[in-house]
């Protein structure tokens, strides 16, 4: 029996408080699992439940895995066989999508192009950017590069552009609940993310074919973006580091997303939400001769979204940590980081 239901049987505000302060204090050794159904159940002590739960977790480890999500297993299914096609294209063909001067915002990026903050190895991937479907807003469809169409793959686009909506609307419940957690109206994100600068990201990572010396598959990072959602990755490798410095493996059930707080949400809650530090390993040895395949979507808001630390974050304990700044002036400075800009 969990907490929630064990203070649910006793119906005492007292131990509900005291189990969950408990439950605070624990170091957290493994990525908690919650549903998104509950949240959407129209019970207000199941809302309550989710918000609590995913609240706490992002609190302490900023990750979670979410059942109940809008994604279905076939359109899992028909994206990855999609991304599996297009990333077995020859070398030439998948370059002719690799659009110069976006700074790899749509269409395809080569391997080794992107690394991370701080790194001066590229990390050992390549992969494909959808961007927003924008409606009724002229200003950010100019603003916004356009979608890439793979002339090679007739469903390729379609059926990214399915699991890009999808996935956004699980974002907005999420977020939702988070906005509740922070006491604001539950519906404060949502003008920020309709047509949002979000991106989803399948991810090829080849077969390893030489002793890779300091370079991983994905170095250890923060992500930039509100929160981001990952669909169960082809192949064990994501790591999670807790705030007590461990790694932890992050392997989703196949009907679970792992979702976790970036750069922005920490940023304008005052580090309360954290955006935790995450890397992919490099397999073993006898499985270096596979491939992994990832897809995560970056939830973004739309530019002029002001990342201030919010007032209800900030108190005698809690000075304000960051300075003023918009999404979109903290996305370009990131993606000068990755070396996807240049200076």
């Amino acid at each position: 029996m969990s907490p929630f239901e064990y203070c649910k049987l006793l119906n005492n505000d007292f131990v509900i408080f005291v189990l969950l302060h408990q439950n605070k204090l624990q170091k957290m050794d493994r990525i908690p699992s919650v549903d998104l159904s509950d949240f959407l159940s129209g019970k207000p002590e199941l809302k309550q439940k989710f918000i609590d739960e995913i609240g706490l977790a992002y609190e302490e480890i900023g990750f979670v895995a979410l059942k109940g999500h809008f994604l279905d297993e076939s359109l899992v299914e028909r994206l990855y066989e999609q991304i599996r096609k297009f990333f077995t294209l020859p070398v030439e063909i998948k370059r002719k999508y690799e659009i110069p001067g976006i700074a790899g915002q749509r269409g395809y990026v080569s391997f080794g192009k992107e690394s991370a903050k701080g790194k001066k190895e590229g990390d050992l991937k390549e992969f494909w950017h959808f961007g927003q479907y924008v409606e009724n807003d002229p200003e950010l469809e100019n603003e916004y590069p356009a979608n890439v169409e793979v002339r090679e793959l007739p469903e390729f686009n379609k059926v990214g552009k399915e699991a890009y909506r999808m996935l956004e609307k699980t974002a907005k419940y999420v977020l939702r609940a988070l906005a509740m957690h922070l006491e604001l109206e539950e519906t404060y994100f949502d003008e920020y993310i309709y047509n949002g600068n979000s991106i989803l990201r399948p991810i090829h990572y080849p077969p390893i074919l030489k002793e890779p010396e300091k370079a991983v598959r994905a170095a250890a990072h923060g992500d930039i973006n509100l929160i981001t959602l990952l669909m169960g990755a082809q192949g064990r490798g994501l790591q999670v580091k807790n705030h007590h410095g461990d790694w932890l493996d992050a392997i989703a059930e196949p009907d679970e997303l792992m979702i976790n707080v970036g750069d922005m949400l920490s940023r304008h809650t005052n580090n309360k939400l954290k955006s935790t530090i995450h890397r992919v390993v490099n397999p073993p040895r006898e499985l270096w001769g596979t491939s992994r395949y990832s897809i995560p979507f970056f939830m973004h808001p739309i530019s002029r979204m002001k990342l201030d630390v919010l007032e209800s974050c900030i108190d005698a304990e809690h000075p304000k940590l960051f300075t003023d700044i918009t999404a979109g002036e903290f996305l370009n400075q990131r993606l000068v980081e990755l070396g996807l800009i240049k200076k």
